[in-house]
């Protein structure tokens, strides 16, 4: 069975930090780009970041850059996002997605553009 699992979600004060990891199951991550979403209630899906199967494209929106870094493992066959600094507005449940691109330079931080999904792990930023 094809699986996407992620784990490191939690309560964190603000400027704080947590460690994300998507592993996978069933599948190689090798030939996979990753992205992470985000929603929190009554809001859209958001893309925080991607990162191609080759590892050399990764986007970040304007809302996570300089404070989240998203890394992959293909020997682990996993993909960990680290962020810093979280603001209460960080407060979501955050998903990893992958999808096999034409080439191993491209990602997309639009979740229309992803097949494969996890169940999702809750972080909250809070005092």
């Amino acid at each position: 069975q094809l699986q996407l699992v992620e784990s490191g979600g939690g309560l964190v004060q603000p400027g704080g930090s947590l460690r994300l990891s998507c592993a996978a199951s069933g599948f190689t991550l090798d030939y996979y780009a990753i992205a992470w979403f985000r929603q929190a209630p009554g809001k859209e899906r958001e893309g925080v970041s991607c990162i191609s199967s080759s590892g050399n494209t990764i986007i970040y929106p304007d809302s996570v850059k300089g404070r989240f870094t998203i890394s992959r493992d293909n020997a682990k066959n996993t993909v960990s996002l680290q962020m810093n600094s979280l603001r209460p507005e960080d407060t979501a449940i955050y998903y990893c997605a992958a999808r096999r691109f034409p080439g191993y330079y491209s990602c997309s931080n639009n979740w229309l553009s992803y097949s494969k999904w996890g169940q999702g792990t809750q972080v909250t930023v809070s005092s």
